[in-house]
């Protein structure tokens, strides 16, 4: 696991976009108090989620609408229709921490 960032750093309801090793990551502070990440990167189009808005579990694409659940990397709304690489995370003592072997095992 990699040392991200403080949860203070992460607001409930927003996203922040981070490069871990070379892996585009959002990180997102979910509606449900979760923390969840996933791949930097809308797999209709090649733009970055976290400059997307999160509603709930999900993250929405800002480009084309398309909505991915940040639990499972399925999108939930169109034009997307293959799923995005989402990652474990852990909360240590105020941390963030990720794994960069997605728990969904989708892989870009």
């Amino acid at each position: 696991m990699i040392r991200l960032c403080s949860t203070e750093d992460v607001p409930k309801g927003t996203v922040v976009s981070a490069d871990v090793d070379g892996t585009p990551i959002a990180l997102v502070h979910g509606e449900d108090g979760v923390f969840y990440a996933a791949y930097d990167e809308c797999s209709h189009a090649a733009v970055a989620l976290s400059e997307g808005e999160v509603s709930g579990c999900t993250l929405e694409c800002w480009l084309h609408g398309s909505r991915f659940d940040l639990r499972t990397g399925e999108p939930t709304g169109l034009p997307a229709t293959e799923p995005v690489p989402v990652y474990p995370v852990e909360v240590r003592d105020g941390d963030i921490f990720v794994s960069l072997t997605p728990s969904n095992g989708v892989t870009r």
